[in-house]
């Protein structure tokens, strides 16, 4: 009987491939293309009728590696990784939906991503309502008779809103539509939608994945049938990741649980900090008794995350005085790093979707979003202070 193993023995012997030097580290193939041994060979590995190598566009041994050690962290059969979170997103939309389709999705959904289905994918006739993050019957009620998919993020950027996966799911499957989780905040570390019965889950590999900010990258979990079927939307239209961003963010898969877990514990500790400073208003995060989805998110997830949300008492003056303040934090709107960063969403992340969909969405200007990094936590706390103290 095949042994099961543990995420974090997964994490760094998945998927570990050697050569014909028995290398122990995993090997990067920066090459763009492959050699046949015959014209014969060259016809079957294009035509699909054999496996192997042809084109970086399209198949990388290291890619490969990358692809495979996802997949089995997220307990997927497959995986397909692209140069961007937004570009997994777009495969993913561009490979299962058509002119005509319609989409059901969160208002709580990064910005790019409702520009995205707002905005691009309307004007090829395929269609988006937003719904509340939170309330099943909503999204039951937006049904169509040409809904395609349901997409979504749990917990939701930036004010890490929790959706009850199973019952999204329930509706969906009972109506044939498909159901995707953008996974960033939590990485399968933390949360694993596939064992809810979700079809695809998606990933911003630029952010926990890696988790030092070194390259972009993108991916999408599913079965490998709609691998497959996806593959068809990668090879023609070339959304490929680099085979050294894979390499790296396969590299950074095998410090993935105790990079995720310690964030998630130095987060508990700055929001129970936030939550009774005199001059924030509110704070979001799903390890607090106060969030709203307190019971779910246990439920779900195994801790609260990294990413912590807070509304400074005042208006946007107030907190960019705050950001402006901090002199160990990175002002910076990516997420997910071992260093700490600190953005405004409403003039950052979402700044480019309308004032209207940013109320919508609950973004004040006042609004603060925090990505806990490795530092003592403490120290977050100090630089914090410096802004908070005027405000």
């Amino acid at each position: 009987m095949e042994r099961k193993y543990q995420p974090e023995t997964l994490a760094v012997r998945q998927a570990q491939p050697r050569s014909q030097y028995n290398e122990h580290a995993e090997a990067l193939y920066l090459t763009s293309s492959f050699v046949f041994s015959n014209a014969e060979q060259a016809a079957k590995r294009f035509s699909g009728e054999e496996d192997g190598n042809v084109y970086s566009r399209f198949s990388n041994p290291t890619v490969t590696s990358f692809q495979e050690r996802l997949a089995a962290l997220e307990g997927g059969e497959a995986c397909l990784a692209t140069a961007s979170g937004m570009s997994a997103i777009l495969m993913l939309v561009m490979s299962f939906c058509k002119a005509g389709d319609h989409i059901v999705a969160s208002r709580g959904l990064f910005g790019a991503t409702q520009q995205l289905f707002g905005n691009i994918l309307s004007r090829f006739a395929v269609r988006t309502t937003f719904v509340s993050q939170t309330a099943t019957v909503d999204w039951e009620a937006a049904i169509l008779p040409e809904t395609r998919l349901f997409f979504l993020e749990t917990p939701s950027n930036p004010l890490t809103e929790i959706s009850d996966i199973d019952a999204l799911v329930n509706v969906a499957r009972a109506r044939g539509i498909l159901t995707a989780v953008d996974n960033c905040f939590c990485t399968p570390i933390l949360q694993r939608p596939l064992e809810y019965g979700v079809d695809a889950v998606v990933h911003s590999a630029t952010k926990f994945l890696d988790g030092q900010g070194r390259v972009l990258g993108g991916a999408v979990v599913t079965t490998k049938e709609k691998v497959e079927e996806m593959l068809k939307f990668m090879r023609s239209a070339g959304p490929a990741i680099s085979p050294f961003n894979a390499w790296v963010l396969l590299k950074g898969l095998e410090t993935l649980k105790i990079r995720v877990e310690a964030q998630s514990a130095n987060a508990l500790i700055v929001a129970r900090w936030l939550e009774s400073h005199p001059a924030v208003a509110r704070v979001y995060y799903p390890g607090l008794e106060s969030h709203p989805q307190y019971a779910l998110a246990r439920r779900q997830q195994k801790s609260g995350g990294a990413i912590v949300a807070f509304e400074v008492k005042g208006a946007r003056t107030e907190a960019w005085r705050v950001v402006d303040s901090c002199e160990l934090l990175s002002v910076t709107a990516n997420l997910g790093d071992v260093k700490t960063t600190l953005t405004h969403p409403a003039s950052t992340t979402h700044g480019r979707i309308t004032p209207e969909a940013r109320a919508a969405s609950g973004i004040g200007e006042n609004l603060l979003r925090l990505s806990i990094g490795l530092e003592a936590p403490v120290d977050v706390q100090a630089d914090l202070e410096r802004g908070l103290s005027s405000v």
